[in-house]
């Protein structure tokens, strides 16, 4: 309970705050001022491979840093925000807020739309979907449920120019953790947040259709270790279970507990603990 307090003491402390513009199931969003803990001025990068809404990037707002996530279209939609904010927001305000819209653009091929509006219908399909998910069927298409106009609102114009000028000081990798991994370098700070595999099942099953197994969780085990013997800092948010057990050994650990819309923890429909493995102190 202790960490919980401190977590919600903490929320909005910063004014600079910058919120991520995308909703993600398995955010660390409320993780976020533990996890900013563990960041200094004094580090040259901010790594994440598993991006998702990036929540403790923009939290950060480091001046360097290199984002990676192995799903394609949110790493097109990062990329258009990044360069053309602007146009983005205007096609997304020129949208109509609602279950027959939803429904239409859902239906509709990103890969025949130009970029601008494709990363639009993906900011949109983010904000109004069912929790928040990302979920593909057999064939690539995006088929979670609407959610209603209680799930959110459309970004700003000013809110996605504030996150494009962050994004420009970011390189952006569409591919597996390691093709982030490999461009570490002592003075950096690598935070890792990858999907939940508890006992060889996925927490989130409704991410999309890639599983994150035992063997990836070996291969991410075998990234700490090269990373810790590189003396390069990293930061692991897992859920508390046998595989965190498995990741944290050798490291600095500590449990938080965050609440949760989605059910999948054995434990609890509203609670769950998440473990923070480091090879570095909190700095505060």
């Amino acid at each position: 309970m202790a960490i919980r307090a401190e977590l919600t003491k903490k929320q909005g402390s910063r004014s600079d705050r910058l919120s991520p513009f995308l909703r993600w199931a398995g955010s660390k969003k409320q993780l976020v001022p533990l996890l900013s803990d563990y960041w200094s001025d004094r580090y040259e990068r901010y790594l994440e491979p598993f991006a998702g809404s990036a929540a403790l990037f923009f939290q950060l707002r480091p001046r360097k840093s290199i984002l990676g996530d192995l799903n394609r279209e949110l790493i097109l939609t990062y990329l258009e925000v990044k360069h053309r904010s602007r146009d983005v927001a205007k096609i997304l305000h020129q949208l109509k807020i609602g279950r027959k819209e939803y429904l239409r653009l859902r239906r509709v091929d990103p890969r025949t739309l130009r970029s601008s509006l494709r990363a639009a219908r993906f900011i949109y399909l983010n904000r109004f979907c069912f929790n928040g998910l990302y979920r593909t069927n057999r064939n690539g298409q995006f088929n979670v449920p609407y959610g209603g106009i209680k799930c959110g609102t459309i970004p700003s114009i000013e809110h996605l120019v504030s996150c494009s000028r962050l994004l420009r000081n970011a390189r952006l990798v569409a591919g597996d953790f390691e093709k982030v991994l490999r461009l570490a370098q002592p003075g950096d700070f690598v935070y890792l947040d990858p999907p939940f595999s508890v006992q060889g099942h996925r927490v989130f099953k409704e991410y999309n259709s890639y599983i994150f197994d035992l063997d990836d969780l070996r291969r991410l085990r075998e990234w700490m270790k090269k990373l810790a013997e590189r003396e390069i800092a990293f930061v692991v948010s897992y859920a508390d279970c046998e595989e965190a057990d498995f990741l944290r050994r050798g490291f600095f650990s500590e449990v938080a507990t965050v609440r949760r819309n989605i059910a999948g923890f054995a434990e609890s429909r509203h609670y769950s603990r998440e473990i923070v493995i480091s090879n570095v102190r909190r700095v505060s």
